[in-house]
């Protein structure tokens, strides 16, 4: 679907070729092919992929929507842009971390070509390999930001009123299908005769869960586990670990391949898609942290200071959900829990944080429901995230019965989301595989359980439908497998900035 603005872009300046071409070089030095999945550019009115053994060179026709690829050499890197590999979890688990001429880069083209359509893109993106295991972050055993299928494959599950009862489909979509899909299956009014929703809209509607034959929900509460394996959530709701998410699998569809997020991978830049329809260099939060170019500095929008205010970021003609309810309905309720994505959001917990009123806050996990106390105690981010995951429930809950914090909503949301932050946490800190990540499921289920049961309370749950899905993947890594590239390229004399963790600038200081 065409975007309504095109973006003015980036590509290698003719000042900097010459330095880009030599760091080429290096960055591509068999030596660096376990850290070094392959690296990305746009110069000369193209896209490129390289690796040390093989490169595709391409165009994108606007006119079209399609792409031409215009020379390969070696061994292509995005020969393979399947979606259906590695699932289910035992197909994942038979091939861990996974080199390149195994892997699969769904809508490898596509992903390239939006980022570059920003101004802020980098002159160079590196991508890691499935192995890479960032030491200087922690050494995780989870990780993601690869366009690699594993760590850009999310959880898609969506249910209730006007929602086809599939089950687990062998089917794939893109977490910028999300919006579009909710705001056809509410009937709000689209923006043209083309059927656009945002004005900037790179999903479509996904037509194949939709059925509203017996009448459209009133309202929908969408549910993210940031960070989530799909094939692992997928096989606990299955085994009966996650009982409230297997409930929503029953009562609608989910896809067994996924949902892919944009690339970067990563956390800021994907919330901001699910929300808004716009890959993030279309939307304007193109990674947790990265250089403009017009202003001359870091940008970092994924830490606690920044992320309140991130959305000031957003760009022109780029609507979110809550602006979309709001023009079909403009008396409708809208909320927001924890999601830094809030813009025109009624209820924000974001927006209580940007007024110096932050939400209370128990000053431990201890007694909580839905805590495996078995991991709050060793892991600090594990005891935090449980923390505010509660508060989470609580704004759900209370916003649900019509009262938080001494103020009434006598209105049901017609669009609320919650986000709940723990399965990231876990995931990175024990791997995707671990009994860690699974205490993570279990304990988000039982909080989708609760607002569930407060939808059913509130009279409203047969007139509801629900999504669950994250915000991107998360892949076993190599312990063993470390290393930085930034180490060779300084060796060699370069002066650059490495934004985001391989996001390249050149020429600026």
């Amino acid at each position: 679907m065409p975007r309504e603005t095109v973006l003015p872009g980036h590509e290698v300046r003719a000042e900097d070729a010459e330095v880009v071409d030599a760091a080429l070089e290096v960055l591509l030095d068999a030596s660096l092919d376990p850290i070094v999945d392959m690296v990305l550019t746009r110069r000369d009115g193209a896209y490129e992929a390289l690796t040390h053994d093989g490169r595709v060179r391409f165009q994108r026709d606007d006119e079209r929507g399609t792409f031409e690829v215009l020379a390969v050499e070696g061994a292509n890197p995005l020969a393979d842009q399947s979606t259906d590999k590695f699932t289910p979890l035992a197909a994942e688990q038979a091939l861990p971390y996974p080199h390149r001429s195994a892997n699969a880069y769904p809508y490898a083209f596509e992903q390239i070509a939006q980022l570059y359509d920003s101004p802020s893109a980098p002159d160079l993106c590196v991508i890691h390999s499935a192995a890479h295991n960032w030491e200087d972050q922690g050494g995780h055993l989870g990780e993601h930001g690869s366009i690699g299928v594993v760590q850009a494959r999310a959880p898609f599950v969506i249910a209730g009123k006007g929602v086809r009862r599939d089950g687990l489909v062998p089917r794939s979509g893109r977490l910028v299908d999300v919006a579009p899909t909710i705001a056809a299956l509410l009937g709000a009014a689209p923006l043209d005769d083309d059927g656009r929703y945002f004005g900037v809209q790179d999903g479509v509607v996904r037509d194949d869960v939709i059925d509203i034959t017996d009448g459209r929900p009133r309202h929908v509460i969408g549910f993210l586990f940031d960070g989530t394996n799909p094939n692992v959530l997928y096989q606990m709701a299955a085994s009966g670990e996650a009982p409230n998410v297997a409930r929503l699998m029953e009562m609608g569809t989910a896809y067994a391949h996924g949902a892919m997020a944009g690339l970067p991978t990563v956390t800021l830049a994907n919330h901001t898609s699910i929300i808004t329809s716009a890959l993030p260099g279309h939307h304007g939060i193109l990674h947790n942290a990265w250089y403009d170019r017009a202003s001359g500095k870091q940008v970092i929008t994924n830490s606690p200071a920044t992320w309140p205010n991130a959305m000031a970021l957003l760009g022109p003609n780029v609507d979110t959900i809550h602006d979309v309810v709001h023009r079909t309905w403009p008396d409708a309720f809208s909320v927001s829990v924890n999601e830094p994505c809030d813009t025109r959001a009624d209820y924000s917990t974001f927006d209580f944080m940007r007024r110096g009123d932050v939400p209370p806050l128990p000053a431990a996990p201890d007694g909580l429901p839905f805590v495996t106390e078995r991991f709050v105690r060793p892991s600090k981010d594990y005891s935090w995230s449980s923390v505010v995951d509660h508060m989470c429930v609580e704004q759900a809950l209370g916003i649900l019965s019509g009262h938080y914090r001494d103020v009434s909503y006598p209105v049901a949301p017609t669009f609320m989301w919650v986000n709940f932050t723990l399965t990231d946490a876990a995931m990175h800190e024990g791997g995707p595989y671990s009994e860690m990540a699974a205490a993570s499921i279990r304990d988000s289920d039982g909080r989708v359980g609760a607002v569930l049961d407060a939808t059913q309370q509130a009279g409203i749950f047969d007139d509801c439908a629900f999504l669950l899905v994250a915000d991107h993947g998360m892949e076993q890594n190599d312990r063993s497998c470390q290393g930085d590239w930034d180490v060779p390229l300084r060796e060699a004399g370069f002066k650059f900035r490495d934004e985001g963790y391989g996001f390249l600038y050149f020429g600026v200081q």
